[in-house]
């Protein structure tokens, strides 16, 4: 089949595009052609490669139509984030796709309530990103129930991989917080270190992808999480990452109030986004219909990201 990949040099598309074309399909990467993919694969030279300014064709009324001319039989969008642009992509690929795919978030629940989480709990988002994922969901769920447009949705945790920055013991993007650790210093988590984070291997989610794809009887206007097999409070996350150099975790707490204080603002800004959520989703939902397990632990996902930013220097041993 033909597939579109809206987003493609991503982090789920770095894994997803090889998938796509070791699996014989024709493949088309859109993206702004700002960046390489995370890691190099011999499929990208097989990958026909459309260069878009999403959010200046989106204004425009343009963006639609464009992918729609790409005359694909799949269309996989990995970087929609407003119900806008959804309806207007939507729209133009109503009668002209076999399977639409949207990427999502695990944001659309918003705090736990009931663990592990699974699709059906009622949407609750607490964020802006979050309620805009919210309204792509309803919108795409309804058009698929309601005249059979062929929607997909997957929604991701914390995605993890080499390249890039985990979300850390911390619940932030400070590379910091894992030198600290390596170097077996005091690290203060907020509260009791007893929230949770959710990651998932970017290829984990890639998979996914492939198996809603293979499936469509079964995917078709139905949502999935995208999480490793189970969540990490961060007080035994920061234990985990301190002994794979051979320290013992030295931590301290401090209620919320008083740890904010402590760090800048905008670690602060991530690490609440994160423990008011504190993630904790069922994949149970994917092994039923899809018979997808996920490969990679959270603390393995980590790993393979840990292990890149020691080699790449940014954490010293």
């Amino acid at each position: 089949m033909r597939v579109v990949v809206i987003g493609a040099s991503g982090h789920i598309g770095t894994y997803l595009v090889p998938r796509l074309v070791d699996a014989g399909h024709e493949v088309v990467a859109v993206s702004r052609g700002k960046r390489e993919p995370y890691t190099p694969h011999g499929a990208w030279d097989r990958v026909t490669t459309v260069t878009a300014d999403r959010e200046a064709e989106e204004a425009r009324g343009e963006f639609g139509r464009r992918v729609a001319e790409l005359d694909a039989d799949v269309v996989i969008d990995l970087i929609c984030f407003t119900e806008a642009g959804a309806r207007q992509l939507a729209e133009a690929l109503t009668g002209r796709v076999r399977h639409f795919l949207h990427c999502g978030t695990i944001w659309i629940h918003g705090p736990s309530t009931r663990v592990p989480t699974t699709e059906d709990r009622p949407r609750r988002p607490i964020g802006e990103y979050g309620r805009q994922k919210v309204a792509i969901e309803a919108y795409l769920l309804d058009r698929a129930h309601r005249d059979g447009f062929p929607a997909t949705l997957i929604h991701p945790g914390h995605i993890v991989g080499p390249g890039w920055v985990p979300v850390n013991p911390a619940g932030n993007l400070d590379t910091g917080v894992f030198q600290a650790l390596a170097d077996g210093d005091e690290v203060t988590l907020p509260n009791l270190g007893m929230e949770t984070v959710h990651h998932v291997h970017a290829d984990d989610v890639a998979r996914l992808f492939m198996d809603a794809l293979a499936n469509p009887s079964a995917s078709v206007g139905e949502s999935f999480h995208s999480v490793s097999t189970t969540a990490l409070t961060l007080r035994g996350y920061a234990e985990a990452v301190a002994g794979w150099f051979g320290r013992e975790a030295r931590l301290a707490y401090l209620p919320w109030e008083r740890w904010r204080e402590t760090v800048p603002e905008e670690h602060a800004r991530v690490t609440y986004d994160h423990i008011a959520h504190s993630p904790h989703c069922s994949m149970e939902k994917a092994a039923r219909l899809l018979g997808h397990r996920p490969r990679y632990t959270s603390l393995e996902a980590v790993a393979e990201a840990v292990d890149w930013l020691v080699r790449a220097g940014r954490i010293t041993r």
